[in-house]
């Protein structure tokens, strides 16, 4: 028996474990010390009524013997799929309901859908990064390249001709940096991924945050739907981080060498996948409701606000920095050159305020640091005003 050594090239700890361990240690030995946390993007806002009522229903309907459900489809329910179906051809694009795929959430569909792919392929992605784009094809023995997304892009890497890659990832608005394409820019990756016979997996997951110009979706560009799969999620649409949903769109047609990569993404979940719970989707189904729609807006601008708070006090402290408009997340510059791993110990020291470190997203986030704008309100304005008064107090 061998085990697959891949996984000794992986980094000892996943970021957000290596900081969790941090908060903890400093938390035990300063247990009166009260933690504000920008760090993790989890949601703070409960589900939307129109979602708890839905799941109510769906709760009760599993109490009766005639309305009672067992295993649902693999691909998700109709009902689902059909609203998903209906949210996207609002925004004028059509899918065929055999295109969508429901899953428990966006990070499971980026690692899993690996699995249709031949293990060969050269991957590109952008650094910084989302380190799960990163570690699931470290796990696979990949070969990856890297694009940089620098302050002198706007963290928004272009197509370079003089690079192949059969595997492209992109995500927009972007985690950690915040930083969203236009239609026009996807456009180009689009022509670039018919050029190298490539295939695009485009995390959309902070689609609904996308505003001034921002591309919602792969699918604005001509072409796309030949060279691209769009991974999306409930999780910071509609808060379901604790109830786990989302889903996928490969398109029908997208085919290499005359196989459907459709039929074997469906081939795969039906043998690896029993799908997400009736309940769940009942309540999934209700986020593109019209009451839905509107309860989820509001939840949105709620975090939206926050970020205008972070925005404000860093534009006051004169501090380099992307997002907060078209994401929860706001990239900022560690003042005074300092790394991002000593301004993270810097801020949880002094003011006991927890982030994200840059360097954990890739070579290029040294030196930077993420914050996030999915707290309360009241917990990002303290956690503002101590920041401020700390790096205030030397200007």
């Amino acid at each position: 028996m061998k085990l697959n050594t891949n996984y000794c090239n992986l980094s000892e700890s996943y970021l957000f474990s290596t900081i969790a361990h941090k908060v903890s240690e400093y938390q035990a030995a300063h247990p009166d010390q009260k933690i504000l946390r920008l760090g993790i993007g989890d949601v703070t806002l409960p589900l939307a009524p129109a979602v708890i009522a839905a799941m109510h229903e769906a709760v009760d309907e599993m109490s009766e013997k005639e309305t009672f459900r067992g295993y649902g489809p693999e691909q998700g329910y109709d009902f689902l799929r059909g609203s998903i179906q209906g949210y996207y051809a609002r925004r004028g694009i059509s899918l065929d309901l055999s295109e969508i795929f429901v899953s428990d959430g966006a990070k499971s569909d980026c690692g899993n859908i690996l699995d249709i792919f031949a293990q060969d392929n050269v991957v590109l992605v952008p650094d910084p990064v989302y380190p799960v784009y990163v570690d699931t094809n470290v796990m696979a023995g990949r070969k990856i390249l890297y694009m940089n997304a620098t302050a002198e892009n706007g963290f928004l890497p272009m197509p370079d001709e003089s690079v192949h890659a059969d595997i492209i990832y992109l995500c927009s608005p972007n985690n950690p940096t915040g930083a969203a394409y236009t239609a026009a820019q996807l456009q180009a990756w689009v022509d670039y991924a018919h050029k190298n016979n490539a295939v695009i997996l485009y995390d959309a997951a902070y689609e609904s945050f996308a505003a001034e110009g921002a591309a919602r979706s792969i699918y604005e560009a001509e072409g796309a739907k030949d060279c691209a799969i769009e991974l999306c999620s409930f999780s910071k649409t509609a808060g379901f981080t604790g109830t786990r949903c989302g889903y996928t769109v490969v398109p029908q047609a997208l085919v290499f060498d005359g196989m459907s990569c459709n039929k074997f993404w469906l081939r795969r979940q039906t043998t690896k996948f029993n799908g997400v719970s009736y309940i769940v989707q009942r309540g999934a189904a209700a986020v593109f409701t019209e009451e839905g729609e509107k309860q989820i807006r509001a939840n949105i601008d709620f975090y939206r606000n926050n970020a205008k708070i972070v925005s404000d006090t860093l534009d006051r402290l004169g501090i380099f920095y992307t997002g907060g408009k078209n994401s929860p997340y706001i990239w900022l510059q560690c003042p005074n050159h300092m790394k991002s791993w000593d301004f993270f110990d810097l801020l949880l020291n002094e003011v006991q305020v927890v982030g994200t470190p840059g360097s954990g997203f890739g070579r290029n986030g040294e030196g930077f640091f993420r914050l996030t704008a999915f707290g309360s309100e009241e917990t990002t304005r303290e956690a503002c005003a101590r920041i401020e008064k700390l790096l205030g107090a030397g200007k």
